[in-house]
């Protein structure tokens, strides 16, 4: 099992999670490398978790083919901390593959921390996000992202 986990400086902002409905699911981008040869696939590769492939040779069902990766627990959010906490997001169950890099496209969304204002479309590509909270008259951001792809 694999876990993606996150650590960021969340400021007037708690609850930062992917927006991942059945009707608009967050596609996990990753690089990708074979556990046997240690080749890393030289493209990035996506998966989510309503998706689902048969396995050729299997019973089972994955959320990507190649080799088996299957979202095993689905995302949670990431809460505000004082110094910022590492935190897994999502974990995998991942058989012939390793992930090796993660890429945060896609939409977040996230929640007011002094305040009930819903944050929607949150991009984070650019490894930080800021915004401004009518509610609570603050600056809000998210700085600092370090994505880590760990044993969960």
């Amino acid at each position: 099992m694999l876990a993606l986990a996150l650590t960021a400086d969340l400021t007037g902002v708690t609850e930062l999670r992917p927006v991942d409905t059945e009707d608009n699911p967050y596609f996990f981008t990753f690089k990708v490398q074979c556990t046997s040869c240690r080749e890393i696939h030289p493209n990035w590769v996506s998966l989510n978790r309503f998706e689902n492939n048969e396995v050729s040779g299997s019973r089972g069902e994955a959320n990507f083919r190649e080799s088996t990766a299957t979202i095993a627990v689905p995302p949670v959010s990431y809460k505000q901390a004082s110094p910022p906490k590492k935190e897994n997001l999502v974990q995998f169950d991942c058989r012939g593959l390793e992930f090796t890099e993660f890429k945060a496209d896609g939409e977040w969304t996230a929640k007011g921390l002094e305040s009930t204002t819903n944050f929607t479309g949150i991009d984070l590509q650019e490894g930080e996000w800021f915004d401004y909270d009518e509610k609570s008259g603050e600056e809000v951001s998210i700085k600092d992202l370090k994505w880590e792809i760990q044993r969960a």
